[in-house]
């Protein structure tokens, strides 16, 4: 069963049990997906869906930030709760000491050393981590890596 299938089955479970909040997280799931095929007009793969998907979480998880920064405690409930339902079709995210192992082997494989290798490092790096670990984290860890 792929990804459009399995959201699309959910989908139904949540009407069937009427879990209104769950169904209407995956309905803007499907309608974001939707909007892609429609742009592409053709249907997506699997792992264009996952990057639709990672897109959707990470507007949630910058507007839970947001939320957050103005005291918004109600609606930042509903942005974790999203973000869960979002996280359960992404594949298990990478932990910062997994990062740190892989960003660790491309230096090698680059020879990036210093700062001014970012580039490069990222544009072999994010390749290998696209789906499994969140950008912000991944640069951060290069950050630190290329001192």
């Amino acid at each position: 069963m792929n990804l459009a299938e399995r959201l699309n089955d959910d989908m139904k479970q949540a009407m069937k049990s009427g879990d209104k909040f769950r169904l209407q997280t995956i309905r803007m799931i499907r309608a974001s997906i939707k909007n892609q095929e429609i742009e592409l007009r053709r249907p997506l793969d699997d792992n264009e869906t996952l990057n639709i998907l990672s897109r959707e979480l990470k507007q949630r998880r910058d507007s839970q930030l947001d939320f957050e920064k103005g005291g918004r405690e109600d609606l930042v409930s509903n942005v974790r709760a999203e973000i869960e339902i979002i996280s359960e079709y992404l594949p298990r995210q990478l932990t910062e000491e997994e990062i740190k192992a892989i960003v660790v082997q491309t230096m090698q494989e680059t020879g990036a050393s210093s700062k001014a290798d970012l580039g490069k490092l990222m544009g072999a790096l994010m390749p290998k981590v696209k789906g499994v670990a969140d950008g912000k984290v991944v640069n951060a860890i290069v950050q630190q890596s290329l001192q």
